[in-house]
C-alpha cells in the first residue's frame, strides 16, 4: 500500500514508519516545515530503512499542503497533533488549530480523494480520571485539558466524517505510549534522564496518579494490525497494556534497574491544576484482541520492566542523552 503518516517525525510516528517500511509498505511522511530541513526522528531510523520512504514536509493546518500529501495515497495515518498537556494551558488557540483544524483538513482531503482507510490517533487523555477499570470505548469523555478537549474535538469530528459520508475512518486510543525517542514532556524520560545526568534529587510533578503504559512497539504493531484488518471502520479501538502502576512506583522501577536510590521534589509548575489531574488510567484491550487480533507483548509487571531497561539503554547513551536538557522543565 502507498500510505501517509502525517507527524512522522515524531516519536510514534518514527517507529511507525519504520515498521511498516520493514512490512514492504511504500510510505510517504509528512513532516512539519522548518527552515533547518530537520525530519525529526526519521534521521535516526535504521540505516536500511532511512532511504526507503519518501518525506513531505508541510503543515496540517494547511489544507493545500494536506491534499497534496493524501493524493495518490491507499491510506493516511494521522498522528500529526501537539500533545504536551502543559503547554495546551498556555496555548489553547494553537491545538485547536493544530489538533481540531488540522484533523479536519485530513479528513476533508480523504474524503474528497476516495482514500481506502483512514486512521485516527485519539488518547487516553480524552477519558479523563476513570470512571470505572478498565476503561472501554464506551466510557464517557471527560476532556480535563484544552489538549484532551481539543482530542476529543477531532476524535468527534472522525466519527461525523464516517457517519454522514462514510469516509473510511478507524480511531485508535493509544493509552500511555514510552520507549527510545520519547520526549521529556512525559515521565519516564523525565526521570531517566535525570537520573542518566548525574541527579538522585528528581524535579517531577505528581507521583500519586497511575497509568497504563505501553512499550512503542506495541504501539506500532497496533496501527499495523488496523491498517490490515478489515473490521475496523467506524470503531474507536483502545491499545493499551490491561495493566495498572502509579507513577510513584515506575520510578522506583527505573530507580532499581539503573540501581540508584532516589528522592523526589515537587515542582509546583510541573503540576498539574487541582481539577485538570488525571488520577486514573487502565485501559481494556479486549475490543483490540478481538477485532485486530492485537495483545501487548510488554503488557504485565515483567513486560514493564523489559521495556524500561530498553529505554534506559537507549536514553543513556552519550548521543542520545546529549539531545535532552535535563536540568530543564520540557513544557
Amino acid at each position: 500500500m502507498k500510505i501517509l503518516i502525517t507527524g512522522a517525525e515524531g516519536f510514534i510516528g518514527s517507529h511507525l514508519t519504520e515498521l511498516l517500511v520493514r512490512d514492504g509498505h511504500s510510505v510517504r511522511a509528512f513532516v512539519l516545515y522548518n527552515s533547518f530541513n530537520s525530519w525529526g526522528w526519521l534521521e535516526d531510523c535504521a540505516a536500511e530503512v532511512r532511504d526507503q520512504f519518501e518525506v513531505i514536509p508541510g503543515d496540517v493546518r494547511d489544507p493545500y499542503s494536506v491534499y497534496s500529501a493524501v493524493r495518490n495515497c491507499d491510506a493516511v495515518i494521522h498522528l500529526a497533533a501537539l500533545i504536551a498537556i502543559p503547554y495546551s494551558y498556555k496555548s489553547p488557540h494553537t491545538y485547536v488549530d493544530t489538533n481540531v483544524k488540522g484533523t479536519l483538513n485530513v479528513l476533508q482531503a480523504v474524503r474528497d480523494l476516495s482514500v481506502e482507510k483512514m486512521i485516527h490517533t485519539s488518547t487516553s487523555e480524552v477519558y479523563g480520571s476513570a470512571q470505572f477499570v478498565p476503561i472501554t470505548e464506551i466510557h464517557p469523555l471527560h476532556g480535563q485539558s484544552p489538549y484532551s478537549a481539543t482530542k476529543i474535538g477531532a476524535d468527534q469530528i472522525a466519527m461525523s466524517f464516517y457517519e454522514s459520508f462514510d469516509t473510511p475512518v478507524t480511531i485508535l486510543r493509544p493509552f500511555n505510549t514510552y520507549g527510545p525517542r520519547q520526549s521529556a514532556r512525559a515521565i519516564i524520560p523525565t526521570v531517566i534522564t535525570q537520573i542518566a545526568s548525574g541527579n538522585t534529587r528528581l524535579k517531577l510533578g505528581s507521583t500519586y496518579p497511575t497509568r497504563d503504559f505501553s512499550y512503542v512497539t506495541d504501539t506500532v504493531a497496533g496501527f499495523a494490525a488496523a491498517l490490515e484488518s478489515e473490521k475496523t471502520l467506524g470503531e474507536v479501538i483502545n491499545l493499551g497494556s490491561n495493566f495498572e502502576i502509579s507513577i510513584n512506583d515506575v520510578i522506583k522501577l527505573i530507580a532499581d534497574i539503573i540501581d540508584v536510590e532516589v528522592s523526589i521534589e515537587t515542582d509546583q509548575q510541573r503540576v498539574r491544576p487541582e481539577n485538570s489531574e488525571v488520577d486514573r488510567l487502565l485501559a481494556s484491550n479486549e475490543k483490540a484482541r478481538n477485532l485486530l487480533g492485537w495483545k501487548p507483548e510488554y503488557g504485565n509487571h515483567a513486560g514493564l520492566n523489559k521495556g524500561l531497561s530498553k529505554t534506559i539503554d537507549w536514553l543513556s547513551t552519550p548521543e542520545n542523552l546529549g539531545r535532552y536538557k535535563s536540568t530543564v522543565y520540557n513544557v
